[in-house]
């Protein structure tokens, strides 16, 4: 199975940009659809985007569209995802999630890999 570390995390003010990165290991992850969840204290686990197997098509979150923009290199085993103009509501723990099927989910049920997330603090 597929090992997924984040990194990238940090302390940002509001405005600025930011950019997470997520590391498989085990598998190659051309055979995952990828996706970003986000976490803030007291909510619940929420999707930010997803993208397919090849990078062809992706999927955004309303509230991020626009601002975010996930990629991938299958050929380093990377996910990422480019985080501009941040807002203070953006501050949440960000995971990474695998999952093994063709198409892209916005539920979390649907990914059964999971990385151990990364802190994002956007202050005002």
């Amino acid at each position: 199975q597929v090992q997924l570390v984040e990194s990238g995390g940090g302390l940002v003010q509001a405005g600025d940009s930011l950019r997470l990165s997520c590391a498989a290991s085990g598998r190659t992850l051309i055979t995952y659809t990828m996706a970003w969840f986000r976490q803030a204290p007291g909510k619940e686990r929420e999707f930010v985007a997803a993208i397919r197997r090849s990078g062809s098509s992706a999927d955004y979150a309303d509230f991020v569209k626009g601002r975010i923009t996930i990629s991938r290199d299958n050929t380093k085993n990377t996910v990422d995802l480019q985080m501009n103009s941040l807002k203070p509501e953006d501050t949440a723990v960000y995971y990474c999630a695998g999952a093994l099927t063709a198409n892209i989910a916005r539920s979390r049920v649907a990914y059964a890999y999971w990385g151990q997330g990364t802190q994002v603090t956007v202050s005002s």
